[in-house]
């Protein structure tokens, strides 16, 4: 074999224990599953916070999803105690459902400082963000911030 030949050939991969790997992939589904019900209570806290309601058929046009799949979603906060709704009228966010948003609210801000800090573009950070605040660890969060105040006080 020529040393031309031995360069294309891929690294070998190793891979991590088992119980490690399958650590790594559940916590990445339960970050999936939660950033579902995290996307509509943030929703709804800004659209009840910008004045108007929270009515299924605006939450699922900003979420670009069906109807159905709203109405579904908001069951879905309604059980996990997250949300009410009234006949007629919106939903709305019980206190553990405001006290979500907000968290929500701050980790977004978090991860886009940090985008930014690092060069990218601020449209292309809150576009990323959407993705990585949900499954940034609390350890990574608490990074991010040492890193901005670092920043900052340069």
């Amino acid at each position: 074999m020529t040393k031309k030949q031995a360069k294309l050939e891929p690294p070998a991969v190793e891979l991590p224990a088992e119980a490690e790997q399958a650590l790594r992939f559940e916590k990445a589904r339960s970050a999936q599953a939660g950033a579902v019900l995290e996307d509509y209570v943030e929703l709804i806290d800004d659209l009840l916070t910008s004045g108007g309601e929270a009515r299924p058929t605006d939450i699922a046009r900003r979420l670009g999803v069906s109807h159905a799949t709203a109405i579904k979603s908001i069951a879905r906060l309604k059980r996990e105690g997250l949300a009410t709704s009234k006949l007629y009228r919106g939903v709305f966010l019980t206190a553990e459902g405001q006290a979500l948003a907000a968290r929500v609210r701050a980790r977004h801000r978090l991860v886009v400082d940090l985008l930014i800090a690092v060069g990218v573009p601020p449209h292309c950070a809150e576009l990323d963000a959407e993705g990585i605040e949900h499954h940034v660890s609390d350890v990574a969060l608490a990074a991010f911030s040492r890193f901005l105040t670092r920043q900052r006080e340069m």
